[in-house]
């Protein structure tokens, strides 16, 4: 006898009569021993009797259909169905995940059908514990908003299931850790300064009031807006971290921070800086690292505030005392001022570095057009050409800037000994060959790096410090020192730059009529790192082919020496004049020199390298003027502005230091007034200018009649 029974497998009783089946190949029941009846049950079986008679066995009695078990609930678009589960095995087994208060984020229980082994009863129900709800990705939700599940997302919830029957304190440990990260990594965010000297515990043991206000619009929002405001904030959040990440580069190398405006341009210079320090490979293996950090920092904060998020909506009764615990506290050390080492306990570094960020952004518009309106107005822009430079007529004019030449060198402990023992010897060179020096100290517009901002402040007397203002004043027609030489018709111009690798339109702007750049010098040996050639052969080539040569009218030169730029690996070394040729000879130097990775990564071995380049590059101008210098020679030589903080120390000033040298003591004279100090080196308290001054105070000096 059968019956039909409802999709849920009930239990067997002994009333219910288990239905045979048949083994294979038995001969299936022919009609006469089986017939339907209209109801669609059995008819009763009958068996013939030995006479011919039959015997009809009497149809029993139908047993009513058990009534069926109330099935769990199933979110609507469910797959599958869940045995009930008793409160009290609920609770013995961790209990179910709390759901969100008020927002329908329910947690979710693992449906699994009983099967015939379990020995009848209904199948158990797995319950997702609290400690599993911590390992969901980012403190997510399975499911859909009403419910339903798609292939991939049962697929991850079996497996998650899975993984916290199987291992449930792993589970618990890891998903414990995951959120501990979690919290970590955003507070770090929120905390995070931009400058590398800043980075102290005290920093992080502070209360962000961002944190607070978040926490509190997490508590009321529902889910959906919950989860939207996370993103949000999460991408918020990353792209600032990024962008303090900049600012802590950027301080660090160029002493300013980051110029969301402006300073997008320069990461091809950086590119630059990269491939010829690192080779190709390794500039484009450190482009890849940055790629991928963005993007890790943006994906890993964005989780992280959700996750957070998550938590603090499932424990929403835990989460509101908390903040407001954490609100009264904030408040309380921001009315009083309760400091932690000197640092603040009531953060909002947040809020403080947008504001900043913001006021940088309208500065730099502002100062866009501000600055337009000062570059057309020049003190001797209507200057006549005879009243130009009168006291200098005759003498051949040179203007050398030596890269990263700062004040560092010459005051450090590090640095000093050696560069301050080569200015002494070096002096000595002069005045036994007859010339003079007098020293100052100008502050450059540019830190660390950016060298064409410092070359362009002490050419042009305008205060050039971000790129934005360099394009302003290279597009228009202000004049220049080698402008103003080339204005007489008295000199002829040039400029000697073998850091100039393509071409370079500022040549116009500068009044310079013949340019020799790193293509024009005949060089044929190594590059030393991002210096394309050493700073020996680059003056010995000038001579060669510029001053050595006979020329109707003085020459006013601009040379840029490069040997001295950073990484500061290898160095050249000075070699007998008549060995240099054409730069062949530097091939062994260069190899037996040492490699950036030697000294990047080490502020000690850097400086003492540093030091060792200035002391080279200064010998290598100090030679050659002693041996090519006449009684016409006028030597201007400075730096252009100070190396990166690394080697010359956390707010390090921005001055450098500056000397004219000469044969004809009357050169001299004429800045008699200015205070400067005899020889090659400043005395540390010697007259400091901005370094845009000292255009008009040298054309004043030496003749020139203003006329705006």
């Amino acid at each position: 006898m059968s019956f039909t029974s409802s999709s849920r497998q009930l239990p067997n009783t002994d009333e219910t009569p288990e239905r045979e089946t048949p083994e294979p190949g038995a001969p299936s029941p022919g009609p006469e021993q089986t017939a339907s009846a209209p109801d669609g049950g059995q008819t009763p079986a009958t068996e013939e009797l030995a006479d011919g008679a039959t015997l009809t066995e009497p149809k029993p009695e139908p047993e009513p259909e058990p009534e069926p078990e109330p099935e769990a609930a199933v979110p609507e678009g469910g797959q599958g169905a869940s045995s009930p589960v008793p409160e009290d095995h609920a609770e013995a087994s961790g209990g179910a995940e709390a759901a969100d208060e008020g927002d329908g984020d329910d947690g979710r229980q693992d449906a699994h059908p009983a099967s015939p082994s379990d020995g009848g009863g209904t199948g158990g129900a797995d319950v997702q514990t609290g400690a599993g709800a911590a390992t969901d990705a980012a403190g997510g939700d399975a499911g859909s908003e009403d419910g339903g599940d798609d292939g991939s997302a049962g697929e991850a919830a079996a497996a998650d299931g899975w993984l916290r029957r199987r291992y449930p304190v792993a589970a618990r440990v890891l998903g414990w850790t995951v959120t501990g990260l979690a919290a970590v990594l955003v507070l770090f965010a929120l905390l995070m300064p931009s400058r590398a000297d800043q980075f102290h515990p005290a920093q992080f043991l502070r209360v962000p009031v961002e944190a607070v206000f978040g926490a509190a619009l997490v508590l009321v929002l529902p889910r959906r807006p919950r989860i939207a405001v996370a993103v949000v904030a999460g991408l918020a959040l990353g792209v600032l971290t990024v962008l303090n990440l900049l600012d802590v580069g950027f301080n660090e190398y160029l002493g300013r921070g980051f110029n969301v405006v402006l300073d997008w341009a320069l990461f091809s210079d950086a590119q630059a800086y990269l491939q010829d320090t690192f080779g190709s490979g390794g500039a484009l293996g450190i482009a890849v690292l940055a790629v991928v950090l963005v993007i890790a920092v943006l994906a890993l904060i964005t989780l992280s505030v959700v996750r957070l998020g998550n938590l603090v909506a499932r424990n929403h009764e835990v989460a509101t005392r908390t903040t407001l615990v954490a609100a009264i506290v904030w408040v309380t050390c921001a009315a009083l001022g309760v400091q932690f080492t000197g640092v603040p306990i009531a953060s909002e570094h947040v809020a403080l570095a947008v504001q900043d960020r913001a006021h940088r952004v309208r500065d730099t518009i502002r100062d866009e057009a501000e600055f337009a309106k000062i570059a057309k107005k020049d003190t001797f822009a209507n200057t006549p050409p005879d009243q130009l430079l009168t006291d200098l007529r005759g003498k051949d004019m040179m203007i050398t800037f030596i890269e990263s030449y700062g004040r560092s060198a010459i005051e450090d402990p590090v640095m000093a000994p050696g560069v301050d023992a080569t200015l002494t010897a070096e002096n000595k060179k002069l005045t036994g060959a007859g010339f003079a020096a007098k020293s100052g100290w100008l502050t450059s517009a540019t830190y660390g790096g950016s060298s064409w901002l410092g070359h362009s402040t002490f050419l042009s007397g305008l205060w050039i410090n971000n790129q934005q203002r360099y394009r302003t004043v290279t597009a228009g027609d202000h004049l220049t020192l080698p402008g103003a030489f080339k204005k007489t018709g008295a000199w002829d111009t040039v400029g000697v730059m073998p850091g100039v690798q393509k071409a370079w339109p500022e040549q116009k702007f500068y009044g310079i009529d013949k340019l020799y750049d790193s293509r024009d010098l005949g060089y044929r040996g190594p590059k030393f790192s991002w210096s394309t050639m050493p700073d020996q052969y680059a003056l010995t080539a000038f001579e060669r082919l510029v001053h050595g040569k006979k020329h109707d009218k003085p020459l006013m030169s601009t040379v840029i020496l490069t040997s001295s730029h950073q990484p500061w690996a290898p160095i050249p070394k000075t070699v007998p004049q008549d060995q240099v040729g054409d730069g062949s000879v530097y091939d062994a130097i260069e190899k037996a020199g040492k490699r950036p990775g030697d000294i990047i990564t080490s502020s000690q071995k850097s400086k003492e390298e540093y030091g060792k380049s200035i002391q080279y590059s200064v010998t290598s101008l100090i030679d050659y003027l002693v041996k090519y210098g006449n009684k016409n020679t006028v030597l201007i030589f400075l730096g252009d502005h100070q190396p990166i903080a690394r080697v010359s120390g956390n707010h390090a000033s921005h001055d450098v230091p500056v000397s004219i040298v000469a044969k004809d003591p009357k050169v001299l004279d004429r800045i008699a007034d200015w205070g400067w100090t005899d020889g090659l080196q400043p005395e540390h308290g010697a007259p400091v200018w901005k370094m845009s001054a000292f255009r008009d105070r040298f054309l004043t000096a030496y003749g020139s009649t203003p006329h705006s």
